[in-house]
């Protein structure tokens, strides 16, 4: 029934759309006929939306009389996600009209979760990147007898730190402490009669607060409308990859203040030198670890510092193996990224329990859409703003070993 009602609606818009652009290609005003045909259409969609409206209240309520569970991570919630058409919500905000089906009902959802009203819409945390796409400079997906089957992907930086198995903490509402071990109790030996020297456990806390990021995105109304393959899933890639991006660095240099403290940034990770790079220095970073009492899960590298590993033998003897094969190394996985940045022009490696690393989120991503700002108007375009808020902490910051002095040239 909800279906019928949007396909209805969206065929009459269609239609006074297009009495409309003919008028003004003829350079005229609506007839008469036309005017009250308008008229008649007008009615129509604000019925249907009416419609709608109540028929996405009544499917709410059953649903939720029903007592289909919606917690982040149960089937129906993720089910309800990937119905979310981010296209659908910056249509809507085109058009000036309240969103419905999927898009209204995962925002509400996540407003009952957090408690929280969203500036514009939420949807899932999938967006974010500032860049204008056009027919211009989006030409290879305007349909002129092309192959959408073939379209050409960018070539990205490889996004690795959630990958290595950090602890994710969504649903956030105010700062989150979480309390942590300090020091322990010290026993010893005593003789007999003697007392026993008197100890106290100590205790420390970890914080995490909102942080933001968020981009800004015009498309041109033409992109919208003739793009093939389908805009949805390009502007989903293209964005996806932005706020991805984003919480991967962060996660990895992230220099506090306005942004998270990486892993980098954190103070209390140990650190090595490697400026000469050897067998024995890769074993001192491991044994460095282990004298923390933490596991080391991975390494973590830039491809210069992965490039020279390869070519650097564990000794002289005749037959040696390269310190990095097959991209292990000391047994554990080497993962590579330009994410990983240079340290006054020196390469950085970093080994260490990477489910150690706290990612805290209060906003999967608020989306906005403004089809009314001067500039994107006046070209007939849509500005599309999105932020998310999240923060970063180590648990234990020596669980990481960090060097920074690679020779890479």
């Amino acid at each position: 029934m909800l279906h019928s009602i949007k396909e209805q609606r969206a065929l009459a818009v269609a239609e006074m759309r297009g009495m409309v652009e003919k008028a003004q290609a003829e350079r005229r005003n609506l007839s008469a006929d036309e005017a009250k045909k308008f008229d008649s259409l007008k009615a129509k969609i604000t019925d249907l939306e009416g419609q709608e409206t109540r028929a996405t209240f009544l499917a709410e309520a059953e649903r939720r009389q029903s007592g289909t569970p919606v917690i982040s991570g149960d089937r129906s919630f993720t089910e309800l996600e990937s119905n979310v058409s981010l296209l659908s919500v910056i249509r809507a905000g085109m058009e000036g009209r309240a969103l419905s089906g999927a898009e209204a009902e995962y925002s509400k959802e996540i407003e009952r979760r957090t408690g929280r009203k969203a500036g514009g819409t939420f949807v899932p945390l999938s967006v974010l990147e500032k860049r204008v796409n056009t027919t211009t400079s989006g030409a290879q997906i305007v349909p002129t007898d092309h192959r959408p089957d073939q379209y050409i992907d960018p070539l990205r930086n490889k996004l690795l730190a959630r990958s290595l198995g950090v602890r994710v903490l969504s649903g956030l509402q105010g700062d989150v402490s979480i309390p942590a071990h300090g020091s322990s109790v010290t026993s010893g030996w005593v003789a007999e009669n003697s007392a026993l020297t008197a100890s106290d456990m100590t205790f420390a806390s970890k914080s995490l607060s909102p942080k933001h990021v968020g981009a800004l995105s015009e498309m041109s109304r033409q992109l919208i409308q003739q793009s093939s393959p389908d805009i949805e899933q390009l502007l989903h890639d293209d964005m996806s990859f932005a706020i991805a991006a984003a919480l991967d660095s962060a996660l990895i240099k992230g220099g506090g203040t306005a942004e998270p403290t990486g892993i980098i940034g954190t103070t209390g990770i140990q650190t090595h030198s490697l400026a000469t790079l050897d067998w024995a220095g890769i074993a001192s970073m491991q044994e460095k670890i282990e004298l923390a009492n933490a596991t080391a899960g991975a390494w973590l590298t830039s491809p210069g510092v992965t490039k020279k590993l390869r070519v650097t033998l564990k000794s002289t003897t005749a037959g040696a193996a390269y310190l990095c094969e097959n991209n292990r190394m000391a047994d554990l996985p080497v993962h590579s990224t330009k994410q990983v940045p240079l340290a006054t022009a020196k390469g950085q490696l970093i080994l260490g329990d990477f489910s150690q690393v706290l990612l805290g989120i209060w906003s999967e991503l608020d989306i906005l859409v403004n089809p009314f700002d001067s500039t994107a108007y006046a070209r007939g375009g849509v500005l599309v703003r999105a932020m998310a808020t999240c923060d970063i902490a180590l648990r234990q910051p020596t669980a990481f070993v960090l060097a920074n002095d690679i020779t890479v040239s």
